[in-house]
């Protein structure tokens, strides 16, 4: 993917380094045991075990239930304490520069999209952190994977996914990653058109569709974040393969492969987030066609 250096940094908020409220650095915390993306699957396991809404991309964005629950310690959204990552010497910097690249173009596109139609697209901020991150969703860990709040408006990951994604996942590349922010973006945008409401309403009335309802969402996320990548396309920032590595990604966290690795037998019912062939699909949909309006997945006769 083609991308510049020293994008703005309205939209961003790096509190790598710094601790939460209550915890110092080195101290305890909630956690689900073990790292990344590992994590992961069993945070999505628990969520169909249990019927909770735990994550971002692997359990759930701004959907059926408030991201961050199975991370989270105590509610509240204060300053965290400790010191900041220094540009100077942080070896993620190349990442932190992508990360806010893309950011701002996801957003700008989808701004841009809303001017076309007369209304006021509202920005999201991404939050980059390290391991535990005090949300407006409570206090949650990076063990849930990236994950968007309602309440703060605020899409948030640890850059130890991208590595986890790569290495645990087989899903290399800057446009999977690429993928994932505007995945959490996607469901941003779900907030502010009202869909989130929506979802929730509908889950109220229909306890037993609940992960229906919240495959929908998810999958129209990866709708939306296919259709950034045709404006993206179109704007000349997509390489050669990089589509393909968005659609390998899709395809590695559908919810039947994640139960595939973990050894479980592949349940349907269970799912929370769509198979393989969803994700990819429906990505592919918002790709091919550019439209924000081809992402009705809760209107489609068959996902």
């Amino acid at each position: 993917m083609k991308w510049e250096r020293g994008s703005r940094e309205d939209h961003f908020e790096d509190i790598r380094g710094q601790a939460p409220r209550g915890r110092s650095r080195g101290g305890s915390a909630l956690k689900l045991g073990g790292g990344g993306a590992a994590v992961a699957i069993l945070v999505a396991l628990v969520s169909q075990v249990l019927g909770v809404d735990v994550g971002g991309l692997f359990g759930g964005g701004a959907g059926g239930g408030q991201a961050g629950q199975a991370g989270q310690m105590q509610q509240g959204q204060p300053a965290p304490s400790g010191t900041p990552v220094n540009p100077a010497t942080d070896p993620d910097n190349e990442l932190r520069e992508f990360t806010k690249f893309v950011n701002n173009n996801v957003q700008e596109t989808f701004d841009a999209m809303f001017r076309r139609e007369g209304k006021t697209y509202r920005y999201a901020k991404l939050v980059v952190f390290t391991d535990v991150v005090d949300s407006g969703c409570g206090q949650t860990s990076s063990a849930v994977g990236p994950f968007y709040c309602p309440p703060d408006e605020k899409a948030y990951i640890d850059f130890s996914f991208y590595r986890d994604l790569k290495a645990r996942f087989g899903a290399p590349g800057d446009f999977a990653q690429a993928y994932v922010i505007a995945h959490e973006i996607g469901h941003h945008l779900q907030n502010i058109l009202g869909i989130d409401d929506k979802v929730r309403s509908m889950t109220r009335s229909d306890r037993a569709r609940e992960n229906e309802f919240s495959v929908m969402q998810e999958l129209q996320a990866d709708c939306f974040a296919g259709v950034w990548a045709h404006v993206a396309s179109k704007a000349g920032l997509v390489e050669v393969g990089d589509p393909e590595e968005a659609l390998n990604a899709a395809s590695q966290i559908g919810d039947d492969r994640l139960q595939k690795r973990a050894g479980v037998q592949v349940n349907k019912e269970t799912w929370t987030h769509g198979s393989a062939d969803q994700r990819v699909r429906w990505f592919r949909r918002g790709f091919d066609k550019g439209d924000l309006s081809v992402c009705d997945t809760f209107s489609s006769s068959a996902l």
